[in-house]
């Protein structure tokens, strides 16, 4: 992948020792295209793509050399995540989420024993992460949990109704939240970390939807047993704010911003046929330059986004603050948005032959696919919670500065 179509900048200070991530990553996402059509239509893990990612270990490449992993930047993993979702916009969503419960954990542990040593499991082992966040009635809100932990001694118990575990029958761990204790209050959580042989997973609602196929979102009653030792210290309150937040936007963006870019591609494609075989451009040409300045505008607004969080990953209070906090999320809903208006102009520049689910110049899957993006984590809902801030927010003076 060249640095032109990378969400890095060129004035972007690196800090890998990992120099080969990229052509790692295409290699990954080489077979993760060749098995896209079969994930999407069957609706299954794409289990090939991840046994290349293992060949590639590229699924520890976050936790620090220390532990055995490589100690990438998020700018890299946001990287790979944009290689991939541009091959399967599923394995590169289940990669992303994958990498958000892994910087929970990297960022949280605060030196604990038991989790660095899954840490290095994880490195050792190439091991896949899921998330259980979504629950019950709540839903998407993942800053309540309706059930609690239980502890018994230096034991701990939970058993939880999952509305949605992606990927979690392929899963080698789980990462869920959950109230500290039964008389604690919904918003009172903590982080736990179990691994599969510490849980069982009942399935409760299918999976079958319009787009992201692929990540096997099924409900499950998640049943887990383990110590002390699984609870990552940190409140989850301040982990939720630190790192879940903003990796999770910034991550997820990136693959949204893969996908438009396999559109915008498949049409530019669609322009070169149509002109070699008519020799003029077809009446759809201006939605292909929509889509072109339209992505550009979503990945100079990841960077932008990327760049901010890595400056002040380690101030604890800026990170914390409502300004950050606000552009981080509002990161979220334009980026969701934009890719979707940047695939639905690929559409409109392909006319029929995107429009059909057959054939080189098809953009349907990944208008599917990028339909879910507004979704997760629904776009509505954080505008509605961020309303009250939009009251009483200053109006920018000035262009610069």
């Amino acid at each position: 992948m060249s640095q032109s179509h990378s969400i890095r900048t060129s004035n972007q200070t690196q800090a890998s020792p990992a120099s080969d991530l990229d052509g790692r990553a295409a290699l990954a996402a080489d077979v993760a295209r060749s098995h896209a059509v079969a994930v999407d239509r069957d609706a299954r893990f794409p289990a090939e793509a991840f046994a290349e990612l293992r060949r590639q270990r590229l699924l520890g490449i976050m936790i620090p050399t220390a532990l055995g992993g490589e100690g990438a930047t998020l700018s890299q993993i946001a990287d790979v995540c944009y290689t991939l979702g541009q091959a399967c916009s599923s394995t590169g969503m289940i990669y992303a989420m994958h990498q958000v419960k892994l910087a929970c954990i990297v960022r949280h542990t605060h030196g604990s024993p038991a989790l660095d040593a899954i840490l290095g499991r994880a490195a050792r082992e190439q091991m896949l992460l899921a998330s259980s966040t979504t629950e019950g009635q709540g839903g998407g809100n993942i800053r309540a949990s309706e059930a609690p932990m239980h502890r018994d001694g230096d034991r701990v118990s939970l058993v939880r109704a999952a509305s949605c575990i992606s990927y979690g029958r392929d899963a080698d761990g789980i990462v869920t939240t959950a109230r500290r204790h039964p008389e604690a209050a919904p918003s009172d959580q903590v982080l736990l970390v179990f691994l599969r042989s510490q849980y069982t997973l009942e399935p409760v609602q299918g999976w079958d939807t319009l787009g992201m196929r692929g990540t096997c979102s099924d409900g499950f009653t998640l049943r887990a047993q383990g110590d002390s030792g699984n609870i990552v210290p940190e409140a989850y309150e301040t982990i939720h704010t630190r790192s879940m937040v903003p990796v999770a936007h910034l991550t997820w963006g990136s693959v949204w911003a893969g996908v438009a870019a396999a559109a915008t591609a498949r049409a530019q494609a669609f322009m070169r046929h149509a002109a070699r075989q008519g020799g003029a451009l077809p009446p759809g040409a201006p939605h292909l330059t929509q889509a072109v300045a339209s992505l550009r505008t979503l990945r100079g607004l990841l960077a932008s986004s990327l760049r901010r969080y890595e400056a002040i990953r380690d101030d604890s209070e800026a990170l914390g603050s409502q300004e950050f906090q606000s552009m981080i999320t509002l990161t979220k809903v334009e980026v969701s948005e934009l890719a979707t208006a940047t695939v639905m102009s690929a559409m409109r520049a392909t006319g029929l032959s995107g429009y059909r689910n057959e054939g080189e110049f098809s953009v349907g899957r990944y208008l599917r696919d990028v339909l879910s993006a507004p979704i997760m984590i629904n776009n509505d809902r954080i505008l509605s919670n961020l309303a009250s801030q939009s009251l009483i927010a200053p109006l920018p003076a000035r262009i610069s500065g």
